[in-house]
């Protein structure tokens, strides 16, 4: 008989220990996971931080008399670069959002800078990157999901305590989408 409790206990403490780091497992996976995808979410904001300046220049040379506006556009790209955490990600790229449309209000004064095929392009490349970043943002919110769900989870949340794995921040992406949509630019002439 207690030959028995004793491979029951051993066998119970196996069960234990294998959950454990199945469990712990699990959370490095969700963890890579969210830093991989915010990764992504850095990648394609970069793209259109580099696509900014090549807008400017073929703006430049049509919209002489618009210093302030090509000022804001600059101004707001390196505020985004140079952001640390995500709320200020997200307030910086809402400032970037409103400065870009603002340089698209001023260019539909330009009936030659509309036409240029340039600008243009690089204005459609500016777009497609604006979605890929809205793309990579719900996939990065989706991964910091399913990390801070588990975390909460019983009885994963114990590992996650035991083991200091730490909830990550969503990037709000509802006030970024607002701000995209309710901000109306001012264009003066």
């Amino acid at each position: 008989m207690t030959s028995t409790l004793f491979w029951i206990i051993i066998g119970a403490g196996a069960v234990v220990l294998l959950w454990a780091v199945a469990t712990y497992n699990r959370f490095i996976t969700l963890r890579n996971r969210a830093d991989e995808a915010w990764s992504d979410v850095e990648v394609q904001m970069q793209r259109r931080y580099n696509l900014i300046p090549n807008l400017m220049e073929a703006v430049k040379g049509y919209v002489k008399h618009e210093a302030t506006t090509m000022e804001r556009v600059t101004a707001a790209r390196n505020a985004a670069m140079h952001a640390g955490t995500l709320a200020e990600h997200a307030q910086a790229e809402t400032m970037l959002t409103g400065a870009l449309k603002t340089l698209f209000a001023v260019s539909e004064a330009y009936p030659d800078l509309k036409a240029n095929q340039n600008f243009l392009e690089l204005q459609h490349e500016l777009r497609d990157a604006e979605d890929k970043i809205m793309a990579a943002w719900r996939f990065s919110n989706a991964n910091v999901r399913d990390l801070n769900t588990k975390l909460e989870h019983f009885p994963a949340n114990i590992i996650g305590a035991l083991f200091r794995f730490a909830k990550k921040e969503f990037f709000d992406i509802d006030d970024a989408i607002e701000a995209r949509v309710k901000e109306v630019p001012k264009v003066r002439f």
